[in-house]
Parts: structure tokens; C-alpha cells; sequence
């Protein structure tokens, strides 16, 4: 399970500073049980409902709502709402209401950093569970929640560990797991285990931006072991606000490697383990035809179970495109 201590006391920190505007308490289980319950009429008419004349939700700072069309062309809307306990007018969280493209809606609430632990386990839980019926659930809401969140709220939501630092192989291999991908000669693509000894893969180069090609000599493959592994998930966004809500393109890019692998951002070279979120990276942005900077929107960290991680050595060049993310080459 997740480890939320750290994190909870941080952010405590940052709502106590805050107390006299935001004036939160504990979300209770209960609480968040029953508040899946609460809907909405007209997202765009009802911007502050009351519910058993104990709970409101109030429009969240009187925002539009997002639409969201992702590199598949479909189009959802994210509308936040506070959840607020009317006696004291204490905040809970923040209600999200998503709407997908058929009209379905799937509603989440965000508990606020002085909830128990178990609360927001049960929160990973549902949105965990969101995420496999409606693709990319996670990415969308991280998105919302990153704009309309401060950064350092946002960070310690998004920046925690998702794994038992015990149970993970740590060590100099600098490697990539073997279903990550390779761009190619001649616009193909191949999994990384896959690729053979005189192979042509894409080489970019960081200042110019121009891409060549060249050879792969030899395919590194290191033994069956539970290595550690950092995940990020990096986005290109046009957000554009109208008198109806953002409309936001979102393209997006997710790349896992061993931590220590070399990563080249805007802001300096860096072992991707150190890549913090906000910060940008060179990808291949299929919309345009161009390399372009993408940012950091999540990263964790994880165990990615026993298995073999790969490595190309090629005869030149200084950079891969792996799942279209520029790395270093070892």
C-alpha cells in the first residue's frame, strides 16, 4: 500500500498555515462514502447544492469546467466542486465530476492532506479503479488537478513512492524494461527486447533537434531480477479558455526506466530518478511532426517485477527515443 505519513504531515503543515481561509477538517470514511452518493443536476447551471442540510458543494473558486480531447480525439469534461461540511463550514475535499464523450459520468472525491491515511488509500483505490474502465482517467485528472492545486499540494499528491523500498533491486544497471519502445529507421518501431545487433534506431540531437540514424552494435540484457523502477508521465497541453470552460489538447508520454539512468531536461542532466515534476524533457509530438518540450506531470516509483531490463549500445549519437521521450544514451 501506499506510504502516506510523510506526505500527510507535510501537508498538514501547509493547511495549518492556511487555516483561516481554507478551514479544513478530517474527511471521515463515512463521509467519503456517502459523498459518492451526491450529484450534480446541471454542471452548468448548479454551482452550489446542499445535501441533507449537512454537506454543500460549492462550484470549486467559481471555475469553468475542462474539456479535455486527448490524442484519441475524444473529448471529456472535468468539473470541481469543494466539499464542505455546513456546520463551521469546514472543507472535506474536492468533488470531480467527469464526464466522458458517451455522457457517462464518474465522480471521484479528492479528500484534503488532514484526512486519515485510510481514506486516501480508499481514494488510489477508486480512481485506480476508474482508470481501467476509462483510459487515461488518471492523466486527465492529474492534468485538472495540477493547474487549479498550488504546486506544493499538488507534488506531495502526486510525488510519493508506490512501492516497498525493501523489496526492490537497486544497483548500476541502467537499463529499461524490455516493453518500452524504440523509434526506428524509416518511422518504425520495436520493443526494446526485440532489437537486434545492426538494427537502426533514432538518434536526436539535443541542441539542434535534428534526428539521424544510427547503428546498434550490441543489445545489453541484464538478469531476471524485482528491479526498482521510475515511471513518468509527461504532457504537451493547448489550453485555451473560452466563455464556456478550458479547452485543453493533451498529448502525453509515460517512460519507465531503472532510476539511475541518464535523462537530459531543460533544466540540466539528470538520472531520471532525480527528474522532479514541472520539469521538461524532450519528446517526438506526433500532432506537430516535431521534437518538442513535454512536462512532468506524475512520477513514482515502483517495482516492475522480476524481469530482464535492456540497454542499446549503438555506434554513435548520443540520445534513444524511447516511447517517443529523448534519453541519454549510457
Amino acid at each position: 500500500m501506499r506510504k502516506f505519513t510523510l506526505t500527510l504531515i507535510l501537508a498538514g503543515t501547509i493547511y495549518l498555515g492556511n487555516a483561516q481561509t481554507v478551514n479544513p477538517r478530517p474527511l471521515t470514511m463515512a463521509e467519503y462514502t456517502k459523498a459518492q452518493t451526491f450529484s450534480i443536476g446541471d454542471l452548468d447551471k448548479d454551482t452550489y447544492v446542499k445535501f441533507e442540510n449537512v454537506y454543500i458543494l460549492d462550484r470549486y473558486e467559481g471555475r469553468k469546467p475542462y474539456f479535455i480531447t486527448g490524442s484519441d480525439g475524444l473529448k471529456k469534461r472535468i468539473d470541481l466542486y469543494k466539499l464542505v461540511a455546513k456546520e463551521g463550514m469546514q472543507e472535506l475535499g474536492t468533488m470531480v465530476f467527469y464526464t466522458n464523450e458517451k455522457g457517462k459520468i464518474y465522480k471521484t472525491l479528492v479528500p484534503n492532506f488532514t484526512a486519515d491515511g485510510k481514506v486516501w488509500e480508499k481514494y488510489f483505490e477508486d480512481i485506480d479503479n476508474i482508470n481501467k474502465i476509462e483510459t487515461n482517467f488518471i492523466l486527465k485528472l492529474s492534468y485538472v488537478l495540477s493547474k487549479e492545486f498550488s504546486f506544493m499540494q499538488y507534488k506531495l499528491l502526486n510525488g510519493g513512492k508506490d512501492m516497498k523500498e525493501e523489496s526492490a533491486t537497486y544497483g548500476n544497471d541502467i537499463c529499461f524494461p524490455g516493453t518500452e519502445v524504440v523509434a526506428m529507421a524509416n518511422g518504425g518501431k520495436k520493443l526494446l527486447k526485440d532489437v537486434m545487433p545492426g538494427d537502426e534506431v533514432v538518434t536526436v540531437d539535443p541542441a539542434t533537434k535534428q534526428a539521424t540514424t544510427v547503428k546498434v552494435k550490441e543489445l545489453t540484457t541484464h538478469e531476471p531480477k524485482n528491479y526498482a523502477l521510475t515511471k513518468l508521465v509527461l504532457v504537451s497541453a493547448h489550453d485555451e479558455l473560452t466563455a464556456y470552460g478550458h479547452n485543453v489538447l493533451l498529448n502525453s508520454k509515460v517512460l519507465q526506466a531503472t532510476p539511475n539512468h541518464p535523462m537530459m531536461t531543460k533544466q540540466g542532466n539528470k538520472k531520471i530518478g532525480e527528474v522532479e515534476i514541472g520539469q521538461d524533457v524532450l519528446c517526438f509530438n506526433e500532432q506537430t511532426g516535431k521534437y518538442e518540450p513535454f512536462t512532468v506531470l506524475i512520477k513514482n516509483e515502483h517495482v516492475g517485477g522480476n524481469q530482464k531490463v535492456y540497454n542499446i549500445v549503438a555506434d554513435g549519437g548520443s540520445t534513444f527515443m524511447m516511447n517517443g521521450v529523448m534519453v541519454m544514451q549510457k
